[in-house]
C-alpha cells in the first residue's frame, strides 16, 4: 500500500539519521517506514535539514513533544502504583 508522508514528517525522519545517528532499524520499528524509504528521504533532504533553520526548529518542537509524552506516561505509570500502594495501606489500616 502507498502512503503519502507530508514533508515535515519526511525531514524529521531525516533529522533523526543523519544529526542523531539513528540506525535505521530502531527508525522503522518506531515509525514503521521502510529502509529504502528512508534512504531516498536522507537523499531528497540531505542538504535542506542541515541548513535550514526552520526545519530545525520544527524538528526540536517535535522532539521535545515526543520527551514529553514520555514522561507523561512515566508519570501516569507512577501514579496509577502510588495510587493502588495508597489503597493497600488504606486496607492495613481498617
Amino acid at each position: 500500500m502507498l502512503q503519502n508522508y507530508n514533508p515535515e514528517f519526511k525531514k524529521k525522519i531525516v533529522r533523526l539519521r543523519l544529526e542523531e545517528c539513528r540506525t535505521m532499524n530502531s527508525i522503522t520499528t518506531e515509525y514503521s517506514v521502510s529502509k529504502e524509504t528512508i534512504r531516498s528521504w536522507c537523499n531528497e533532504f540531505k542538504e535542506e535539514c542541515w541548513i535550514s533553520p526552520n526545519t530545525k526548529t520544527e524538528y526540536d518542537n517535535m522532539k521535545e513533544i515526543l520527551n514529553l509524552k514520555r514522561e507523561n506516561e512515566e508519570f501516569r505509570r507512577e501514579f496509577l502504583f502510588l495510587k493502588k500502594a495508597a489503597a493497600c495501606f488504606a486496607k492495613e489500616l481498617d
